[in-house]
């Protein structure tokens, strides 16, 4: 029987994101059917396998994304939405492989696969969409900010689960209903209803952080809130960023409370 960890390698080594996907899937499929043990914990690679393309560069040479101006802005915004829901199916796999141990109750990796899943599922409906379009994942450069964020909490699972769900997928929460907005005012209905899918998944994976993250705070005595203001001033560089979609916050069971004050 082969182990969640063996999985996790699995994606992880994966190069093609249609493989990703697929093994993904099989994997989720596996475990629910009782065809995958939970067996120890493992290091990852630090980085995952991926494609020759995209290119990736820093940040500040990306160009900015203008949906109104034509099919070309709408590529770019996609492009970039494929490029993280890429790195989030890694970034799911890479917290499994690390930290579902048995001391962990199963629900931990039922939770964890599950955004998995549906990380993989967001991959594959934007990358149609490009299709649509007449373009690919891969034709645009990307960055590569997102897989920094889990190398500065590879160590400890209290930090990745501060960062991961509850700054970088919260902070999802809080762009996509303009993104969504922009997109159907240009017309783009099609392009809007894959960014929904998104973002209802999406209040779903900041609550599995929210609920992992005051787990493991109750385990080690810390108070919620302070301790993510602590791990996120500790290992998050990019700073938090309002506006704040208080309601999707909520929803996810993560309320002002912790991001309210300035970290």
């Amino acid at each position: 029987m082969q182990t969640l960890a063996e999985a996790a390698f699995a994606v992880l080594s994966a190069a093609e994101p249609t493989e990703k996907v697929r093994l993904t899937r099989s994997a989720a499929r596996a475990w629910r059917a009782g065809g995958l043990a939970l067996g120890p914990t493992s290091m990852p690679p630090d980085r995952p396998a991926r494609p020759p393309r995209p290119t990736i560069v820093p940040p500040r040479l990306l160009a900015k994304r203008k949906i109104g101006a034509g099919p070309a802005g709408r590529i770019a915004l996609l492009h970039a939405v494929a490029h993280i829901e890429l790195n989030a199916i890694d970034l799911a796999w890479d917290l499994i492989a690390r930290f579902a141990a048995p001391d962990l109750p199963r629900a931990f990796a039922d939770d964890w696969l599950g955004v998995a899943e549906e990380e993989a599922k967001h991959f594959a409906l934007v990358a149609g969409r490009l299709a649509e379009l007449g373009a690919a994942y891969g034709d645009l450069p990307a960055h590569d900010g997102l897989w920094e964020a889990a190398l500065a909490t590879a160590h400890d699972l209290a930090a990745r689960l501060a960062v991961a769900p509850l700054v970088l997928e919260a902070r999802g929460l809080d762009v996509a209903p303009a993104m969504i907005a922009r997109l159907r005012a240009a017309g783009d209905a099609a392009s809007a209803e894959v960014l929904e899918v998104i973002y209802r998944d999406e209040i779903g994976h900041v609550a599995a952080g929210r609920k992992w993250f005051e787990y493991i705070c109750a385990r080690r005595g810390w108070r919620p809130e302070a301790a993510w203001r602590d791990l996120v001033h500790r290992h998050f560089k990019g700073g938090l960023k309002p506006p704040f979609n208080d309601d999707a916050r909520r929803r996810a069971g993560f309320g002002p409370g912790y991001y309210a004050t300035p970290v």
